[in-house]
């Protein structure tokens, strides 16, 4: 099953990461794979835009279906290989509709570390205005701390077990401490971080340029 899988990824890549701990946790390794660099602007090859036109990663193929988006490939994975490796997929309603929720809050939360870490790189330097960066570093604060009262209600992002909402929302997470979020300042989303770091899926696919260079920045020293 596994050998008709491919993905492109890249290193550090929360929507390539979440996609690859699916994969793990659904006992798929073994699948075909290709890291690529994005400095080189090798998701822009052909390779990649065979299967994803907009020269995106993650690129992601099974069989002859495609699923490009991070979010829609972990529920068909989790849809297509329900019966092996972890559930992924919690049961009982109330589960079910906090799990959505985490899961697409997720993008939210993305988001606005992406507005806050890559403002001078997404912004043209004429455009750039400090208030700007303000508003963008106040409303990660208000999301932050929106995360550090979610996990307040149970070890995992949708309470007690493990699910798709784990699998969408720690690599964000763990992005946030990458770039030096405080952990004294944000506890709860640090025992929740330290709980998950080691679980085999994640060790597993670990970004490989973050073991190489475990120190991180300290962009959100700050926060």
């Amino acid at each position: 099953m596994a050998k008709d899988i491919t993905l492109f990824w890249g290193s550090g890549s929360p929507p390539c990461w979440r996609v690859m701990i699916a994969l793990e946790e659904k006992g798929l390794q073994g699948y075909n794979h290709k890291l690529l660099s994005f400095e080189k602007q090798e998701h822009k090859s052909k390779e990649v835009l065979d299967i994803n036109p907009r020269g995106q990663l993650p690129a992601f193929k099974h069989g002859n279906n495609i699923v490009n988006e991070s979010y829609a490939a972990c529920l068909y994975l989790e849809s297509q290989f329900r019966a092996q490796g972890t559930p992924l997929m919690l049961d009982r309603p109330e589960e079910q509709a906090l799990m959505y929720q985490r899961m697409f809050e997720s993008q939210t939360l993305q988001q606005k570390l992406t507005d806050v870490l890559f403002y001078n790189w997404r912004v043209p330097e004429a455009e750039r205005h400090e208030s700007a960066l303000q508003r963008n570093k106040e409303a990660l604060k208000t999301e932050l701390q929106l995360w550090e009262q979610h996990l307040q209600k149970g070890p995992y992002l949708a309470g007690k077990s493990f699910s798709l909402a784990d699998v969408i929302g720690f690599p964000a997470i763990a992005f946030a401490f990458r770039f030096g979020l405080s952990k004294d300042r944000y506890p709860q989303l640090d025992q929740y971080y330290t709980l998950l770091k080691d679980r085999p899926s994640i060790k597993a696919s670990w970004p490989p340029h973050w073991q190489e260079n475990p120190q991180g920045m300290d962009t959100l020293k700050e926060f």
